[in-house]
């Protein structure tokens, strides 16, 4: 699966899921622009990874919920590309907390991350696909999305939504050879889930079938499939990568 050529955006690309995402996209051939928001000696070791490796990757600093950042960055990106072919929505954040208690500032921000975010890069990014007729839009959903977890109603809320943005886009985008899908994550081995006391990881493990937590390489390779010319044909799903979690 080549993706000789090509320019992929990954927002939330400097580390975790992210991170892995933009290692596999480099490591099949595209340009890699490794988003960020305020940690950029991270992305900045995700970037050295990649070119110890033989890859092509550059680093962007904006906040995907920043519409004029937005709007920034990508004028910049295809300005020095021609394109953007790939986008992958992935940056998130957390601000868990019981709902009764839940500040309206923790709702918001959360909201503006992690739906808006993806919108206003996907609106950015749409716009050159379209004129190109070809281009490969990936949001990043997750378990919590389809099944709900208790202590997070703003960042459940946030990832069904992109599910219903994904199905839109895709009905929106088809004629013009541009695929949206999503993926929904399980529980995958990352710095959020190190932080997990051992009781609590080992009751989540008995509620996974395949009874182990997922790796960011699951996630990755999902990512790539979809992108590569392998997924031309599948637009509007969302493929979970949870071990059996949710079915």
């Amino acid at each position: 699966m080549s993706l000789n050529g090509k320019v992929a955006v990954v927002t939330g690309g400097s580390r975790g899921i992210g991170r892995a995402i933009c290692i596999r996209l480099a490591a099949m051939g595209a340009r890699v622009y490794i988003n960020y928001v305020s940690r950029s000696e991270a992305a900045e070791e995700t970037q050295a990874i990649i070119r110890r490796n033989g890859g092509n990757a550059e680093i962007i600093g904006f906040d995907v919920a920043d519409g004029d950042a937005v709007q920034g960055a990508v004028k910049k990106i295809i300005g020095e590309n021609g394109s953007i072919d790939i986008l992958v929505n992935n940056a998130g954040i957390t601000r868990d907390g019981l709902m009764a208690r839940m500040k309206e500032s923790d709702w918001d921000a959360v909201l503006d991350t992690n739906l808006k975010g993806a919108f206003l890069c996907a609106k950015a990014v749409s716009r050159e696909m379209m004129k190109k007729k070809w281009g490969r839009i990936v949001n990043i959903s997750s378990v919590s999305g389809f099944a709900g977890n208790p202590g997070q109603v703003n960042y459940s809320a946030a990832k069904a939504g992109l599910t219903g943005l994904t199905k839109a886009m895709a009905r929106e985008y088809a004629s013009r050879n541009i695929t949206v899908n999503g993926i929904a994550p399980g529980y995958i081995e990352t710095e959020m889930t190190e932080q997990l006391s051992a009781e609590v990881r080992e009751q989540i493990r008995k509620e996974i079938p395949l009874a182990v937590f997922g790796r960011v390489e699951d996630v990755a390779g999902a990512v790539a499939y979809l992108v590569s010319e392998d997924g031309q044909y599948i637009t509007g799903q969302t493929l979970h990568v949870n071990g059996g979690m949710y079915m």
